[in-house]
């Protein structure tokens, strides 16, 4: 059994942030900024138009499609009030593509702003989207914890929910960048390759792609391939437990493409992840392919990754092996995509089996992003961060990049 990481105190996983430091913006030019380069221990810098160059000739790199979606509503009350319901994960129908189809109904769960100003009654706003005129209604149901079942009815056919969203709604950039969002993060805050609606977070360390990268990847015989996993709003949510066994990781969902699982298995099940959503997915991947080794006929809810699997179950198999378990399941199965769930926590003591290097931007103090980095580079991200903060690098979303090859 793996040493568990539940005993890591979250203290040892803080540096000094200073406001300074965060990126508030993104450069003008994507792939201009600043790239960190941590390979075998060795630390230098470069710009990130140059990272082809340091990837070899038949390199899979894995990106993350998935796309923001503009997730905040505000309602104004009659009595003045401003209400902001902040939509996180669909429940009604509870997949993404079909709930943004809805033309009446849709269900969402959601985090409410001022919910002390709504006791009772229903939100009402008059719209017009895509020149039809609407009526929108917000009426709350079951608390869900810190989140709370919102209905969404209107009374218009002609218009679906994805079409509200993208009239009414604001996009959500994070709330450590202390400023409203603007028309201009529309585009900035999404990657250009982004495709599948659903995230309430950008993958950030794919926003320095651009399509001259892209083509430099073709030029040196660089495979790429996609994967989806939708970003949560958790993604933000600081680690307040001293240790790691008191923090619960948020579910995320993820799609990935029968073609990808075959890519990867002729990638010896090795892959260049971007960003550490694409790593989750893909380390992910490995532990879904454990689970059908011991049960082929297990069921999508059984295929949901947990917390603490990675260091519970014992069963230990090769990667390429677990690759090709869940291209027997799809097979047998007749499905081209697999859509399932995860929450694993990729912490110190944690053996990464399909990364082999990340691409990936500089996180929060005391984050299991953090804690990510740290068990990908074997603990050695102080080093990482503090030659980072000595050579004027940004942190955070619209920040600067690194790449790490442990």
């Amino acid at each position: 059994m793996k040493e568990s990481p539940k005993n890591i105190q979250i203290s040892e996983y803080n540096y000094d942030l200073p406001d300074e430091r965060i990126a508030k913006f993104p450069l003008q030019m994507r792939d201009r900024s600043k790239l960190l380069i941590y390979r075998h221990g060795e630390i230098s810098e470069d710009q990130f138009f140059n990272l082809p160059n340091y990837l070899s000739t038949g390199d899979l790199v894995v990106f993350n499609n998935t796309k923001v979606i503009q997730a905040r509503l505000h309602f104004r009350k009659e009595t003045g009030a401003m209400i902001e319901i902040f939509c996180l994960e669909p429940i009604q129908p509870n997949d993404y593509a079909l709930n943004f189809q809805q033309t009446e109904h849709a269900a969402w769960l959601c985090m409410i702003g001022n919910l002390k100003k709504w006791k009772e009654g229903e939100l009402k706003s008059e719209l017009v989207v895509k020149g039809h005129s609407l009526a929108l209604t917000a009426k709350r149901g079951e608390n869900m914890g810190t989140s709370h079942w919102i209905d969404f009815s209107w009374n218009n056919k002609e218009v679906t929910f994805a079409d509200i969203l993208e009239a009414f709604g604001e996009l959500p950039i994070p709330p450590y960048l202390n400023r409203d969002t603007q028309e201009s993060d529309k585009e900035t805050y999404q990657t250009v390759y982004s495709k599948i609606k659903g995230s309430v977070a950008a993958p950030t360390a794919g926003l320095h792609f651009t399509a001259s990268v892209f083509d430099t990847f073709k030029e040196n015989g660089i495979e790429v391939e996609e994967v989806t996993l939708h970003v949560g709003a958790g993604t933000f949510k600081p680690v307040k437990s001293e240790l790691i066994s008191g923090h619960e990781m948020h579910t995320e969902y993820i799609s990935v493409s029968r073609c990808t699982i075959e890519n990867l298995i002729k990638h010896q099940a090795k892959a260049v992840a971007v960003g550490t959503t694409s790593v989750r997915t893909l380390e992910s991947l490995y532990h879904i392919g454990v689970t059908l080794s011991q049960n082929p006929n297990a069921t999508e809810k059984d295929l949901h990754v947990k917390q603490w699997q990675a260091y519970e179950v014992q069963t230990e198999i090769d990667p390429i092996e677990a690759l090709k378990c869940i291209r027997t399941y799809m097979e047998s199965h007749q499905i081209d995509t697999l859509h399932t769930s995860t929450q694993i926590i990729i912490a110190p003591g944690y053996t990464y089996k399909i990364v082999k290097a990340i691409v990936t931007n500089f996180h929060q103090p005391q984050s299991t992003l953090l804690l990510l980095v740290s068990a990908f580079v074997k603990g050695d991200w102080k080093r990482i961060y503090q030659y980072a903060m000595e050579h004027d690098f940004r942190f955070l979303s619209y920040g600067d990049s690194s790449l790490l090859i442990p």
